[in-house]
């Protein structure tokens, strides 16, 4: 078993290691995750952040490593959501005199609305303090990011800010700093934990990263994933970028198909993107899970989605990826739609496409491909065009 971390002097990872989660939400995580808890040894032992209820025994090991769990005197939650505040009732029953401070009110609310009342629940809010012994822990709320009790945690005397979701990513490993483990597979994955949790919430990430610039930090702490130490700067100017919905001169073509004929569409359009120097790739809902490639959507400037109509309607896939992606995409993002689509004898599936697409706040300005039976090279070279012919104008 992976023994306890000192991460500062008397300052403790003694969290627990998901191996084998694969799936968070309705996104993969094919890396697995983590579940970050840590431990304080001071005058009043402290623990910020509990663990999944599942991993709850692999977390008090650790501690014992470290210190009497009995010994502990306060818990901080800095979330209600139960990845990280299952463990707490357990924990509770080895430390019931134990005082939960917890953001107020959304976060006391949360608890309460999930255990019950029946714990000693100390309310904070942004600017409160608390003395640990010669270590303070100063309360920062950041209700929605990504939930409404959020919260992070300062300490002044290590700058270390436990973060709670922010600059998290769902990665396993036995690793617990940045330097320690392969650059791009962390961006990768706290691209994709962006993208698939944070996005919505983007204006609520610009607030938090403006009051936390006058802090200075030696470790940022998440509840997934690595602890940023030696590229800091690194992830809090991809979060700067991300919540300003920056976008780049990329396309992405998704589709699902039935008969391929909506899949030759998607492989013209991909072509007219490539042909006008944008880079661009393509998408088969069928062998693509969507929150890979939600992930796609943080840097696209274009984004092109294609269905046959069955029934009536679209296919069950592009309707899930555009339900999903209705609930992620910023409405403020300044990117660029394209709908299509083939049918057999009514055709409904394109327009329900372009309106979803609209109420995502894409702009529509090369309108709509809806293609019967097989689309001819007439048709297909015609599609290139238009595209072709539309990125020009929107270049000039």
């Amino acid at each position: 078993m992976l023994d306890p971390i000192e991460i500062a002097p008397n300052i403790w990872w003694v969290g627990a290691i998901d191996w084998n989660e694969r799936n968070f939400h309705g996104y993969t995580t094919d890396r697995g995750s983590t579940y970050n808890a840590y431990l304080i040894v001071d005058e009043h032992i402290t623990l910020i952040d509990t663990v999944k209820k599942s991993f709850f025994d692999e977390m008090v090991e650790r501690i014992s490593q470290v210190v009497d769990p009995s010994k502990i005197e306060y818990i901080v939650s800095q979330h209600v959501e139960q990845d990280h505040s299952s463990g707490l009732p357990r924990m509770l029953e080895l430390v019931p005199n134990a005082k939960v401070y917890t953001s107020d009110p959304a976060g006391v609310t949360g608890l309460k609305a999930h255990f019950g009342d029946i714990f000693d629940f100390q309310p904070v809010k942004t600017g409160d303090e608390l003395s640990t012994g010669k270590y303070t822990l100063q309360f920062i709320q950041t209700p929605m990011l990504h939930w409404p009790d959020s919260m992070a945690t300062y300490l002044p005397e290590e700058k270390i800010l436990f973060s709670m979701d922010a600059f998290g990513q769902h990665l396993s490993t036995s690793q617990r700093f940045d330097y320690e483990v392969d650059f791009n597979e962390i961006i990768i994955q706290a691209s994709k934990y962006y993208a698939n949790i944070v996005m919505p919430y983007g204006l609520m990430v610009s607030r938090t990263l403006k009051a936390l610039a006058d802090y200075e930090f030696n470790l940022i702490c998440p509840s997934h994933g690595i602890i940023w130490k030696e590229h800091i700067g690194d992830i809090v100017a991809l979060y700067d970028k991300w919540s300003s919905d920056q976008v780049e001169d990329y396309a992405i073509v998704i589709y699902d198909t039935m008969w391929h004929s909506t899949e030759l569409i998607a492989k013209n359009i991909l072509e007219a993107f490539v042909e006008k120097g944008v880079p661009a790739r393509l998408f088969d809902l069928k062998y693509n899970h969507i929150s890979d490639v939600i992930t796609e959507t943080l840097k696209a400037k274009y984004v092109a989605i294609g269905s046959p109509t069955l029934n009536n309607g679209m296919m069950p896939s592009v309707a899930a990826f555009l339900t999903y992606l209705k609930g992620l995409t910023p409405k403020s993002r300044k990117a660029i739609g394209i709908a299509f689509g083939s049918y057999g004898w009514s055709g409904q599936s394109v327009g329900m496409v372009e309106a979803e697409m609209k109420e995502c706040g894409f702009e529509m300005p090369f309108g709509i491909f809806r293609e019967q039976w097989v689309p001819s090279d007439e048709v297909l070279a015609s599609v290139k065009k238009t595209i072709s012919d539309g990125l020009d104008e929107l270049r000039a």
